[in-house]
């Protein structure tokens, strides 16, 4: 599989799976999850995706400074619910890399490492997504705010051509450039810029 070379550059996230452990699927535990994970998950890369992954680093990162966020020990609230915009698709991204699911997940092994209950939508929360540790009760709140890294201006006109077969070879290719460029952006321009993912601890 061949892949823009930024996704190489983006940040990874190592997680602790007690699962996994226990069942001898990783040595420790430990599991690694890099972009191309999700892009792999979605079948695509783009903004929406982009963000799914990058909430989710900032908001473990967050609530588990200087130690592995626990797979599987996470609880996720959206906002919206599961049927609006683009949330499915976030979602999808979130759980994999959480391990929270609603009510389709692992059911556990002698009461341990059950996956369901841990991920809800249309949830009393400030932000896009809450996470919250389960042992603690520690939680935060994370947002994307896309619209701050815009598309090159052509990028819409380049993409009606790609659609309606009008485009030439070097437009196709153009439209592919910038709209990968704008995932660039979003995940080594500005991943750190708190305009465009804030996080927001939550007051007990």
């Amino acid at each position: 599989m061949q892949t823009p070379a930024f996704y190489g550059a983006v940040r990874s996230l190592t997680v602790h799976d007690p699962l996994a452990e226990f069942l001898g699927a990783a040595e420790g535990g430990r599991i690694e999850y890099h972009y191309v994970d999700a892009v792999k998950l979605a079948g695509h890369s783009c903004p929406t995706v982009a963000a799914a992954y990058w909430m989710t680093l900032k908001g473990l990162a967050s609530l588990y400074p200087g130690s592995l966020p626990e797979r599987g020990g996470i609880r996720v609230e959206f906002h919206q619910d599961r049927l609006s915009g683009v949330t499915g698709v976030i979602a999808n991204v979130v759980a994999m890399l959480t391990g929270a699911t609603h009510d389709t997940g692992f059911k556990g092994i002698g009461g341990r490492f059950d996956r369901r209950k841990l991920l809800y939508f249309s949830a009393d929360v400030a932000e896009e997504i809450r996470f919250t540790r389960v042992d603690t009760g520690q939680a935060v709140d994370v947002s994307a705010h896309l619209q701050g890294v815009p598309f090159a201006p052509r990028t819409p006109e380049l993409m009606q051509k790609c659609l309606d077969g009008s485009a030439t070879p070097q437009e196709a290719s153009e439209f592919r450039e910038n709209w990968q460029a704008r995932v660039r952006a979003l995940l080594l321009d500005h991943g750190d810029d708190e305009e465009v993912f804030p996080v927001h601890p939550v007051r007990a």
